[in-house]
C-alpha cells in the first residue's frame, strides 16, 4: 500500500543564551534514494533571515528516532538549519538490538551504496533554500558517527564531519586525495566495543594520510555516552555519561564555529 506522506509544522519557543528568541520550526520531508522512500526531519530557527549553515544529522542503529530528532533540533537552536537523515527508510526505527543490527549491516554491507544513502540526505540539505550550500557540516551518532566518516571518505562536500561515539574507520590510501572535510572523532576511553588494535590503526592510518583530523577521548565513557536512553536497552557497552554528553557537545560546537565560518 502506497504510504502516505504527510508534514508536520511545530513551532517551538526556545530561548537562547544572549536572551534572542528562536522559533525552531520542524517539518517531516520525504525523499528517495533509488526505489526506495525515505523520510528525513528537518528543523531550523524561523526567526533567522537568509541563508545559513547546515549540519546533517545521521542517527544510531535504532533508526530516525526522537533522539537524532532532537539533536536536530537542538542544532536549529543554534542557528543552522538542520536536517536528520533516514537511513533505513520508510522512518523505521526499532528498540530491539537484534533488529538493529540486522537493519545496520544491510547497509553497511556495501560502503558504496553506504555512502549514496548518507549523500541523498546531504542532496537534500543543499537544496533547502534557507541552507548555505558551501557551509555544510554532518554530526553521527555510533552507526552515524560510522556513516559521516563514510561520507567524508566518499568526498561528499562537507566542511566537516563529527563522529560521536561511532566506530573510527581509518582512512583507505585511494580515498585521502578525495576527502574535503575535516573530521572531528568523539570517543569514549572505555568503550568495549571498540578494540585497542582497531584504535592504534585508525591512529597510524589518519597520521599517515595528512588529513585535518582530530580524535578526543572521554576517560571512563562507553558506547552511546551522549544518549541519555542508552542505559535502557540492557547491553552491557551502552552507559549514558552527562559529562562526556556535555562536553561532546561543546566540542563540536567549537569545530563548527571553525569549519561553518564564512
Amino acid at each position: 500500500m502506497k504510504r502516505l506522506y504527510r508534514t508536520f509544522i511545530v513551532v517551538t519557543v526556545l530561548f537562547l543564551a544572549a536572551g534572542a528568541e528562536a522559533k525552531v520550526v520542524t517539518q517531516e520531508v520525504p525523499y528517495e534514494h533509488g526505489a526506495v522512500k525515505l523520510v528525513g526531519y528537518l528543523a531550523y530557527d524561523g526567526a533567522v533571515e537568509g541563508k545559513r549553515p547546515g549540519v546533517l544529522v545521521v542517527h544510531e542503529w535504532w533508526g530516525l528516532n526522537e533522539y537524532a530528532k532532537e539533536r536536530a533540533r537542538q542544532l536549529a537552536g543554534l542557528g543552522y538549519v538542520a536536517f536528520a537523515v533516514d537511513m533505513y527508510g520508510e522512518g523505521r526505527v526499532t528498540t530491539h538490538p537484534q533488529q538493529a543490527s540486522e537493519w545496520s549491516k544491510t547497509i553497511t554491507s556495501n560502503a558504496s551504496a553506504w555512502q549514496e544513502r548518507a549523500n541523498a540526505g546531504l542532496d537534500v540539505i543543499k537544496k533547502d533554500p534557507r541552507v548555505d550550500p558551501g557551509r555544510i557540516a554532518a554530526i553521527g551518532y555510533c552507526f552515524g558517527g560510522a556513516t559521516v566518516q563514510q561520507m567524508a571518505y566518499s568526498g561528499a562536500e562537507l566542511r566537516g564531519v563529527v563522529s560521536f561515539h561511532g566506530s573510527p574507520l581509518p582512512v583507505k590510501e585511494d580515498q585521502v586525495s578525495r576527502v574535503k572535510a575535516k573530521i572531528l572523532i568523539l570517543h569514549g576511553a572505555a568503550d568495549p566495543l571498540v578494540k585497542d588494535a582497531q584504535i592504534q590503526s585508525y591512529l597510524a592510518a589518519m597520521e599517515k594520510s595528512g588529513l585535518d583530523w582530530q580524535m578526543v577521548f572521554y576517560g571512563g565513557a562507553k558506547h552511546g555516552f551522549t544518549n541519555p536512553d542508552a542505559d535502557k536497552a540492557g547491553m552491557e557497552p551502552l552507559k549514558y555519561s552527562p559529562s562526556a554528553d556535555r562536553r561532546s557537545w561543546g566540542h563540536m560546537k567549537l569545530f563548527f564555529n571553525e569549519v561553518l565560518a564564512k
